[in-house]
Parts: structure tokens; C-alpha cells; sequence
């Protein structure tokens, strides 16, 4: 199963990592987080699917949260080369977009990428809330 929603800030974007963190603990799964200027794009590949009941869940989260999100050519093209297994510096490098976290879900990349980028700025933006 595959799931990829936009989130309009940081803090959504924490709130569905540990949501994530917590539901899907004992399947395998892939947390993928890149930062655009207007959003944050969050892919999740499940290797197995959710029983029904707890996938209705799983939606409702993300769908209160985000918004289902169509990648662009460019974004759909990043995805897909850390699918192929390009490094996320590689992907970054080649389609130059910035990624946050790839393979398991990792909040603390986007906490640190979130104190540096604000530290860089001198303020912080609404969508690095």
C-alpha cells in the first residue's frame, strides 16, 4: 500500500511521522519526507495492507491532517529514484529537491532540518512551524 499526502507545516508533518511511528510499528513500511517551499510531502509504502478497519483509521488521520497530493514530474521523479535506491543526497543533487528522511520514519531529521533552516533565516517561516 502506498499513501502520499502534502502537509501545510512542520507540526502536521511530526504529527503524522509518530502517528505512523506508532500504528504501523510492526509492519514494514517506508517513510519518505521531502520539503518543498509551500508544503511537505509525505510518501509511506506499506509492504503489507492494513485490515480494513484500521486502514478506514489510517485515511481519516492523514486525510485530517493533509491532503492526497499528485506529485509534479519533478517531485514523482525524486520518489521515484530513491525507489530505484539513489541515495537521498544523489536525488537531491540531480532533481533538486530537498530530502528530509527516506526508509524508516525518522522525526528527528525533520526537527533538525527545521533548527538549522530557522537558524539560517533569523525567523521561521509558517510552513517550518
Amino acid at each position: 500500500m502506498q499513501y502520499l499526502y502534502c502537509f501545510a507545516n512542520a507540526s502536521l508533518t511530526l504529527r503524522i511521522i509518530d502517528y505512523v511511528s506508532k500504528v504501523v510499528a510492526s509492519r514494514h513500511h517506508t517513510l519518505t519526507v521531502i520539503y518543498l517551499v509551500d508544503r511537505w510531502v509525505v510518501q509511506i509504502d506499506l509492504q503489507q495492507a492494513l485490515p480494513p478497519a484500521q486502514a478506514a483509521d489510517f485515511n481519516a488521520v492523514l486525510d485530517e491532517n493533509g491532503v492526497p497530493y499528485q506529485p509534479t514530474h519533478l517531485v514523482g521523479q525524486a520518489l521515484g529514484g530513491l525507489e530505484a535506491g539513489l541515495t537521498p543526497t544523489e536525488v537531491m543533487n540531480r532533481y533538486q529537491v530537498v530530502v528530509i528522511s527516506h526508509g524508516a520514519p525518522s522525526p528527528e531529521d525533520l526537527r533538525c532540518f527545521r533548527q538549522r533552516f530557522v537558524q539560517g533565516l533569523g525567523y521561521c517561516p509558517i510552513n517550518l512551524v
